[in-house]
């Protein structure tokens, strides 16, 4: 019989709910490099651990750790149940129960099973468990201590029940960028994940909005190996993911991670594979990585929103998906969150220099019953204001769309270049523009957008003329958690701060011209950092405050030019 085997990477606790969570390792050997992925099967073991500090045999399940997915897989605790041998087996089994605010510990380990059969999907529980014995005859080997440890743990709470009408405290912890270091300086880049457990291990959640592995070949002056093999790509995660720190933190606090064009290539947009060939592979191979490593212990479909609300009109068009999609929507406590893939639906134009035709979110839809990510998005804005009202509604880009480079302001033809060149929201005018005028169309309040990417993090407040004077809109980039090269971007002074300032006049025109958003940015600092955002509903604030990789709150200029390391206090609507 196959013995437990301590787990390669992981455990990672994603998505996490006041029932639920979703928790995730990869197979203890990287099998497919030593030429046997066809003759093994890999099979994840859970156990959950009872006040007594045990793992009781009634509390261990199976789960798959799929050869497609690098040998990774997940077991969400509270809806899984465990593989199965029998049909009779399968209605007998029941989730293991999670109640709300409630602390857990559990125990995961994989094992290597014989088998030449097809891949994971193709094949049947029944025959994936028949040389398996029972989940709970592997008791003994997840209650082993010290040197005969085969298994690693992770801890969580669940989140508390939403009592509807009452507003609680909300903290997370935000932030981008984790460049992996060279040579001795490998554990520079892991320093920051330390104290964001140490020290704020109180947070609810954790978001890493991009670029959590550099797979690409960075820049002429920064030269990183490029991944364009699945065993290149498979070394970066482990690289990122298996490093001291990290590994804590990702086994103690949920994580809810996006990519950006790192875990692709520099710049990424879709349009290149039309270009080049070559590139469909690369981008096959990415996102095979991507969906193993980061999407896979995330928010499905199935947990957005669009299920548990009475939809009508067009509206009931966005309770069907067709295919997995990378972006999702969540809650935190009443807390919406719109997470978006603003890099593997981007497209460039096909006129040189016309930016109308470019799109950030993916095409336009061509049809009320297939609506695309902007669609999803403009529709969850409009109804979370109407079902929560003021409460604060966050979406996460990884793109940034406030502020915009110096460089691009104007619409010579020199701004026009560099926005056509610019990562941000700034070269893609449709997309920004449908967004905001939804938010001032429906009166969307307390709306905050989340980035990263720039390496330079910010504060901004967005400000609009006419029918949207009275919303309170803010943006807050938190960017790099390592990038030893501040002298090759990220400068404050690259950055508008003021879009009404005659020296950088910015604004953006909406509903044709007859109203204008404009925005005012400040709390800049390239030192590497991450970020916490409280939210306070007694006195409807969201409080900002910059952390170092020490741990430490930095020294930012405030909104009123004051200058030192207090938090900044962004004042929203009561909700």
């Amino acid at each position: 019989m196959s013995t437990l085997r301590t787990p390669s990477l992981g455990p990672i606790v994603g998505h996490t709910t006041d029932t639920s969570c979703r928790l995730w390792i990869a197979a203890s050997d990287a099998l497919d490099e030593k030429g046997v992925a066809e003759d093994i099967r890999t099979i994840g073991v859970i156990g959950v651990v009872s006040s007594n500090g045990r793992v009781a045999a009634e509390n261990i399940f199976y789960f798959r750790l799929r050869r497609e997915y690098h040998r990774t897989g997940t077991f969400n605790l509270g809806v899984d149940t465990s593989l199965w041998g029998s049909e009779a087996a399968r209605k007998q089994l029941k989730p293991f129960a999670l109640t709300p605010s409630t602390r857990y510990r559990v125990r995961m380990a994989s094992l290597n099973v014989d088998d030449a059969g097809n891949n994971d999907d193709e094949v049947s529980s029944e025959s994936v468990v028949q040389r398996l014995p029972e989940p709970g005859a592997w008791a003994n080997d997840l209650n082993r201590s010290g040197a005969d440890k085969m298994y690693v743990e992770a801890e969580f709470t669940t989140r508390a029940s939403a009592v509807p009408g009452k507003a609680s405290d909300l903290s997370f912890l935000l932030g981008s960028c984790r460049y992996p270091g060279l040579l001795w300086k490998r554990k520079n880049s892991d320093t920051i994940f330390g104290p964001m457990l140490s020290k704020h291990a109180d947070a609810q959640m954790v978001l890493m909005v991009g670029d959590q592995i550099y797979a690409d070949l960075f820049n002429r002056l920064v030269p990183v190996g490029l991944a364009d093999t699945f065993e290149e790509f498979e070394e970066r995660y482990h690289s990122a993911f298996g490093s001291p720190n990290i590994r804590q933190l990702l086994a103690h606090m949920p994580t809810y991670m996006i990519l950006d064009d790192h875990e692709i290539e520099d710049n990424w947009t879709q349009d290149r594979i039309r270009k080049d060939r070559d590139k469909r592979l690369l981008f096959n191979l990415a996102m095979g990585a991507y969906m193993s490593y980061q999407w896979s212990h995330g928010p499905r479909f199935a947990d957005s929103y669009v299920h548990g609300r009475t939809m009508t009109g067009d509206d009931q068009y966005l309770q069907q998906l067709q295919t997995n999609q990378l972006f999702y929507d969540f809650s935190c406590g009443h807390y919406p969150f719109f997470v978006l893939d603003t890099r593997t639906q981007r497209f460039l134009d096909d006129v040189p220099d016309a930016l109308d035709d470019n799109h950030l979110l993916g095409r336009p839809s061509l049809h009320r019953s297939e609506p695309g990510q902007l669609d999803r998005l403009c529709a969850w804005l409009q109804h979370m204001q109407e079902d929560r009202g003021n409460v604060p509604k966050f979406v996460v880009t990884s793109s940034v769309f406030v502020p915009n480079g110096v460089d691009t302001v104007g619409n010579d033809s020199d701004a026009v270049r560099h926005k056509n060149d610019s990562d941000s929201w700034s070269a893609f005018p449709t997309t920004r523009r449908a967004v905001l005028e939804t938010l001032v169309e429906h009166q969307v309040q307390n709306v905050v957008f989340l980035s990263g990417d720039i390496h330079c993090s910010n504060i901004s407040r967005l400000q609009f003329s006419a029918a949207g004077q009275g919303l309170k809109c803010y943006a807050v980039t938190s960017s790099a958690f390592y990038w030893p090269f501040p002298f090759a971007d990220g400068d404050p002074a690259g950055y508008v701060h003021d879009s009404t300032a005659p020296q950088t006049p910015d604004s953006f025109a909406l509903f044709d011209g007859t109203q204008t958003m404009d925005y005012q940015t400040w709390a800049f600092t390239q030192a590497d950092n991450f970020a916490r955002l409280d939210l306070k509903p007694d006195d409807a604030q969201l409080v900002v405050q910059f952390y170092g990789a020490d741990g430490e709150p930095l020294v930012t200029r405030k909104q009123d030019d004051s200058v030192d390391n207090q938090p900044q206090r962004l004042q929203l609507e009561p909700w």
